[in-house]
């Protein structure tokens, strides 16, 4: 039988580690392990301005820059990211794996949920839920049909 899993959803931006304290205090009161899926949902602009820098250098001729920027920009930031949310799994006696995605969050997780039926609840961070990362129609679709619990996180209000 494999071991019960709490599938922690998070953003591959900055903020990745928003909501990992819970959900490792969860995974413990659970007696479960996390599968960490990263999704990379960049915003259009962002997407756009990375284009154009790769195009330019494409265009000059310079393909090893060119292909060098798509590597570091997601393996770098990629690796740390997941290196640091292993030492928070380790020092909390939590087996993790990690997953990624480049794709809408309905998607990720319906992929996920079908490779792995140990996966008992979703959890969503704040930085996916918050600042309409999220819309509510595919919240929603997300519930209806992932057959699991679905857990939102919100951002800490603070008073000022």
């Amino acid at each position: 039988m494999k071991n019960k899993q709490i599938l922690f959803v998070t953003s591959h931006a900055e903020g990745f580690d928003e909501g990992v304290s819970y959900a490792l205090d969860l995974a413990k009161t659970l007696n479960s392990n996390i599968s960490v899926l990263m999704l990379n949902k960049k915003k259009l602009t962002e997407k756009f301005e990375d284009v154009m820098s790769i195009v330019a250098f494409a265009e000059e001729g310079d393909f090893k820059t060119a292909q060098e920027l798509i590597e570091s920009d997601l393996n770098d930031k990629y690796e740390i990211r997941i290196n640091a949310l292993k030492k928070m799994c380790a020092e909390a006696g939590v087996k993790m794996d990690v997953s990624s995605a480049a794709t809408d969050l309905y998607s990720a997780i319906k992929n996920l949920l079908g490779q792995n039926d140990s996966i008992e609840m979703i959890l969503l961070s704040p930085g996916i839920t918050g600042a309409a990362a999220v819309t509510s129609k595919e919240l929603n679709r997300l519930v209806k049909t992932a057959s699991r619990p679905v857990v939102t996180m919100a951002r800490n209000a603070f008073a000022a």
